[in-house]
């Protein structure tokens, strides 16, 4: 507590990043490390983001994306999946009255339609029921793949253009980031990832192209608000150029 509040004073509430996005990594090894099954770190891991959305909203971040589910996570054992999804049902019904509670919109991003029929039916409810809030927008990625994304987005450009709707239009980043998952969404300012691994796993590719990026060896179950706290200070204390020249 100390240290959170320590690193909570030092941050500058007029220059919070607007959208954060989270490789949430280390849950198998934190229940290893434990003699634990796996499946025991990413419940313990569910903890981690109930405690990061509340830091977020504290600190009024406006959209929060966590990295839930990638399209390569289907190749882990079948237990563990389905443990997976098991637990993402029953999280979605624990925690939808509090997000109701606190304002919070949720969404989902993703091949959402090759999710389980229990686990969509639970996402759209809960998108459903939060869809009016007007605090943090959370962000699920789920069965994610940026290069998928993108696979997608010129699927859906070329049926487009094959209709018309493109043809006549110059193709610009501004027209295809309108086929994106995240067509709606501000891209993210900061990236952060837990465990100490140093890649982006094929996340968010089109989107990050200008993120700044904080990494750290917490495993995601040990990851506390002050962690939090503590990469935020840290990115507002960059110079973001965006390609350009620093500005005086």
């Amino acid at each position: 507590m100390i240290r959170e509040g320590l690193f909570l004073k030092k941050i500058d509430l007029n220059k919070v990043p607007e959208h954060v996005a989270i490789i949430m990594d280390g849950n198998g090894r934190w229940a290893s490390k434990r003699g634990l099954p796996r499946l025991e770190g990413h419940r313990a891991g569910v903890k981690s983001v109930r405690r990061i959305v509340e830091a977020a909203v504290q600190i009024g971040v406006k959209y929060l994306t966590l990295f839930v589910f990638s399209a390569e996570n289907w190749k882990r054992p079948p237990k563990e999946v389905s443990g997976l999804m098991n637990l993402f049902n029953e999280m979605i019904e624990k925690e939808l009255p509090n997000l109701k509670k606190n304002n919070i919109k949720l969404m989902a991003i993703g091949r959402l339609e090759e999710l389980p029929v229990l686990t969509q039916e639970s996402l759209k409810r809960a998108i459903d029921e939060t869809e009016k809030n007007e605090g943090l927008v959370l962000i699920l990625a789920l069965n994610y793949g940026g290069r998928a994304e993108i696979v997608d987005a010129v699927e859906k450009l070329v049926q487009k253009a094959l209709l018309g709707g493109e043809r006549a239009k110059k193709l610009s980043e501004k027209i295809f980031s309108n086929y994106l998952y995240t067509s709606n969404l501000p891209y993210p300012d900061l990236l952060i990832r837990t465990s100490g691994e140093m890649r982006v796993s094929n996340f968010l590719l089109w989107q990050i192209a200008y993120t700044e990026f904080w990494f750290t060896p917490v495993l995601w179950p040990d990851f506390q608000k002050f962690h939090f706290y503590k990469a935020i200070y840290d990115y507002q204390r960059r110079r973001r150029r965006f390609g350009g020249l620093e500005q005086d």
